[in-house]
């Protein structure tokens, strides 16, 4: 099983046509005891400048630059993530969290 915390980027196989794609992990350690799920959120390359998109430096790890889409946000099974690539900066860690919040209403 893969090793990663809240704020790091991994590798998760998300079944949609059988892509694999980079993801920040936004949930807590094991956020339900009867079940081994995690929440992440996914990175793209089609940027389209929208309010749910967060923009971020690109690391040399990554091939092009990407943003990280809040509206792919999805609970996945920990089976699904292949591995830990890296931390993800704490300031565009904390802007994805207010994205997501925002989008969901809980700030106004």
């Amino acid at each position: 099983m893969t090793r990663f915390n809240r704020g790091d980027v991994v590798v998760v196989d998300l079944g949609i046509d059988g892509k694999t794609r980079p993801c920040v992990v936004v949930s807590i350690a094991k956020p339900d005891s009867l079940r081994n799920m995690s929440v992440v959120v996914p990175m793209t390359t089609e940027i389209r400048g929208g309010e749910c998109e967060v923009a971020f430096p690109k690391p040399a790890w990554l091939r092009q630059e990407s943003v990280v889409n809040v509206l792919g946000i999805a609970g996945v099974d920990n089976a699904r993530i292949i591995r830990r690539i890296a931390p993800f900066p704490k300031e565009a860690s904390d802007r994805v969290l207010k994205a997501i919040a925002r989008m969901l209403g809980f700030q106004g």
